[in-house]
């Protein structure tokens, strides 16, 4: 039998759930989503109040950030991955996509020197190839990075720009369209992934295997600039995240000893003894 589900603690909100709530305040009427749960929804993870996943809220440090350019209605959809990404990734960034408005904000973030943008798409789509790159600045090429969610700020010289991995989330053709029209980003390097598995990926349909969600998407550039453990969470918790979904839509009970809740539980445990042991070394 699995146990009954914690009590729902109070989540700060984050760049995508900001978005959201400005995204709703723009709309004239309330966003219907096709298919998924109905009824009531937690605001801090839109899952049942009786499936909500929010104690589980799995934040990390990461050596690389992420910035989400998000289609109109992304936002607003309960299927929608980049939420999770915030819920994990603690420097994640998120802004509606426009063809033709400016976002002071955006333009202010992608010439941070501490970044270095990389817009994740595949290479077929890329003119000119010159432009496509696979490998991305790593954690041991910052070597200051401590792993912690408390940073101080280094001396700019002595550090790597660390990555800051541009998602366009959206569906497949609009993210097609996104990529062709953002002239904003024709200076960045285009970062290509080859992953070797295929999509799991359950709460919308494709028709293709190679398609990825946004998530899991974000966990592979993790992985790449040497954030296995939060690309390992990523994983764990869009998991989590899918199960819940899908259980409160056909009216079951959630697995909290599932696999996957299992998985996350012994990652945030070797996080926080990490984290103990870097605090130990540095004293």
């Amino acid at each position: 039998m699995s146990p009954a589900s914690p009590p729902c603690p109070i989540v700060l909100p984050h760049a995508v759930s900001r978005l959201r709530a400005e995204r709703q305040s723009r709309s004239t009427r309330p966003f219907l989503a096709r298919g998924g749960p109905k009824g009531e929804r937690c605001e801090g993870c839109r899952l049942r109040p009786s499936h909500c996943i929010c104690p589980l809220h799995p934040t990390q440090a990461t050596h690389a950030g992420v910035c989400l350019l998000m289609h109109d209605a992304e936002p607003l959809k309960p299927s929608n991955t980049g939420w999770l990404i915030a819920d994990v990734v603690a420097e994640t960034y998120a802004f509606g996509w426009s063809r033709t408005q400016e976002d002071p904000a955006l333009t202010a973030l992608l010439n941070d020197p501490q970044w270095q943008p990389y817009v994740v798409f595949p290479e077929e789509f890329v003119q000119p190839a010159s432009r496509v790159v696979r490998t991305v600045t790593t954690v041991s090429d910052t070597k200051l990075f401590d792993g912690t969610l408390h940073m101080a700020p280094p001396p700019a010289a002595s550090l790597a720009p660390r990555p800051l991995f541009i998602l366009l989330d959206a569906t497949w053709p609009e993210a097609r369209k996104m990529f062709r029209k953002s002239p904003r980003l024709d200076g960045f390097p285009v970062l290509s992934l080859h992953p070797e598995q295929i999509s799991r990926y359950q709460l919308r349909r494709s028709k293709r295997d190679d398609h990825f969600c946004t998530a899991e998407v974000a966990a592979l550039c993790l992985d790449l600039a040497g954030d296995q453990r939060a690309a390992q969470t990523l994983e764990a918790y869009l998991d989590i995240y899918t199960h819940h979904y899908l259980q409160a839509k056909h009216q079951l009970p959630p697995d909290w000893n599932s696999h996957a809740h299992q998985q996350l539980a012994a990652l945030q445990a070797s996080g926080n003894d990490s984290d103990v042991k870097s605090y130990q070394n540095n004293s």
